[in-house]
């Protein structure tokens, strides 16, 4: 049952104060396991004598106002037979021999989290088989009726039910009747990159079932960066000044970005609009939509814009759906040129190889596992649908990207953060960043999927989509890229955004404009080269 969730009204300080001793004092509904009655967090495995600290960054994750869930779920092309399966290629695969997803969450007297080894993990506690029916009550597939159920199961999980921590904090869940697996995996884990090469690690390439799928550059790739690297040639004089203005530009981007994250902590916020969230927002009940979008429709727009990146079209494409909706929703309210701030995660690792990181856990090392990411706060610009150049909001992007990937925020952010849990603990910088999310508008990450089919315990994965449980923004959007396919999740507060299909729909529409307008542009250049 869909539990019930109160209206939150932003119109008085009676509701906003309310809604503050909610966010305090979250009370976490029971999970799909049975709570522990010992203090030893070992009611069904055998607990071995080692504790190692939770990482800052994990803590923080276990803030109840940041607390985070990764729910990742998988397509898959034939029918799931059982659980029994599932729970056998989970018992060969790295994914169990992980120290992670072997342990649990311990807190000793002063309250400090540890992460106690088991020596026995107990499946049965972390395998699930659902048995969701449809919207349309059918047994023939309906792929667009499996989408919509997914999604809808999904998004009661980011508000309604947490990990247990009387076992290791992962679970999953098996959806039958949708042909789909759902990964959950408590964010102190890891990040996404971390996870997506451990649970890439327990696949299979689908043309090659010998061999474990990869991501990040081909060999080729880094063979020939190698090369360029090893061949680059000394320093002039003049790129030694290119190099000192580049510095001093470094410092003085960092600096401002940085300034503007203070003051996003002590108060500055963006204009209200139909789609901002606040405190008490990560409350409400979610709604999920998928927007799909072509690996080559993202390619095609990039290389029409000069050194652009699918970043670049991603935001670009964010940047014109938003206004997009806004425009549909409250038009003639907004005015032009309205900045709305997002928050995008970036990884600060080197995007690790598959068989580098089997390497890493069987040597026991932990030094580039878990969360190593930071944040920038990315403005996007409203603009009037019917008076912009649809490739003018992929520049503008690029733009704003090069120069935040000037600066240091990113590394900025993390670093701070770090020190901020490790000096103070928890709860000061979970206040901070809680309230720099209430004051921004929205959440965006992007992972980089494999990019040749993959099977999943021999069965073939139809599509990968990866979600978290919600927080104080009405709008968090999540994208992984998979076999020439990118699909983004789009997780809203119903209450605010109550039909995020409309959303996800003005994001589909914004790239196939911006593909129209980059093949005119291409059809135009054609046509005034000699001989056409």
């Amino acid at each position: 049952m869909t539990p019930s969730f109160p209206q939150f009204k932003f119109c008085n300080e009676e509701a906003k104060t309310n809604q503050k001793k909610m966010v305090r004092h979250r009370i976490k509904p029971l999970s799909l396991s049975p709570l522990s009655s010992t203090d030893d967090s070992s009611s069904s495995s055998e607990v071995l004598d080692y504790e190692e600290p939770v990482t800052p960054a994990g803590r923080l994750f276990h803030r109840p106002e940041m607390e985070q869930v990764i729910n990742c779920a998988v397509g898959v092309k034939n029918p799931i037979a059982d659980a029994e399966a599932i729970k056998e290629e989970i018992k060969k695969s790295l994914m169990i021999k992980h120290p992670r997803f072997r342990s649990v969450l311990v807190r000793d007297k002063s309250g400090r989290e540890h992460w106690r080894r088991l020596s026995h993990v107990d499946l049965d506690s972390h395998v699930f088989v659902r048995d969701v029916v449809g919207s349309s009550n059918r047994d023939d597939d309906d792929d667009d009726d499996d989408e919509e159920t997914v999604n809808g199961y999904i998004a009661n999980l980011c508000v309604s039910s947490s990990l247990s921590l009387d076992k290791p904090l992962w679970e999953f869940h098996v959806l039958r009747r949708q042909k789909c697996l759902v990964l959950r995996v408590h964010h102190s884990l890891g990040d996404g990159i971390s996870l997506m090469s451990l649970f890439l690690a327990c696949c299979r390439k689908a043309d090659d079932p010998g061999e474990i799928p990869t991501i990040g550059p081909t060999p080729t790739q880094s063979s020939s960066s190698s090369r360029s690297s090893k061949t680059r040639p000394s320093l002039s004089m003049v790129s030694m000044l290119r190099w000192a203005w580049r510095a001093v530009m470094m410092g003085v981007l960092t600096l401002v970005f940085v300034l503007k994250f203070v003051g996003r902590a002590l108060g500055v916020k963006d204009v209200k609009t139909c789609i901002s969230g606040g405190d008490g927002v990560e409350l409400l009940p979610r709604k999920l939509a998928t927007a799909k979008f072509k690996l080559d429709d993202l390619k095609f727009v990039k290389n029409a814009v000069s050194n652009a990146t699918i970043n670049d079209v991603l935001f670009g494409v964010i940047s014109s759906g938003l206004s997009r909706y806004l425009d549909l929703k409250s038009p003639n309210e907004l005015q032009e040129g309205l900045e709305i701030t997002g928050l995008a995660m970036v990884n600060l690792r080197k995007q690790p190889g598959l068989q580098e990181l089997s390497k890493l856990m069987k040597d026991k090392s932990s030094s580039r596992w878990g969360n190593k990411f930071g944040f920038m706060m990315v403005p996007v610009y409203y603009h009037k649908h019917a008076t912009r150049d649809p490739l003018e909001y992929v520049s503008k992007a690029k733009a704003t990207i090069d120069r935040k990937k000037l600066s240091l925020e990113a590394h900025f952010t993390y670093i701070l953060g770090y020190l901020a849990m490790t000096l103070l603990g928890p709860k000061v910088p979970a206040c901070l960043n809680y309230r720099i999310i209430c004051n921004t508008s929205f959440t965006i990450s992007n992972i980089y999927g494999p990019q040749e089919e993959i099977t999943c315990t021999g069965n073939p994965v139809t599509y990968l989509r990866v979600t978290s449980t919600s927080l104080a923004h009405a709008i968090t959007m999540h994208m992984v890229s998979y076999a020439g396919n990118a699909e983004m999740q789009v997780l809203a507060a119903k209450d605010i955004i109550p039909e995020p299909k409309v959303l996800a729909k003005c994001f589909e529409e914004a790239l196939l404009e911006m593909k129209s307008a980059a093949q005119s542009s291409t059809d135009s250049t054609l046509k005034q080269l000699p001989g056409h």
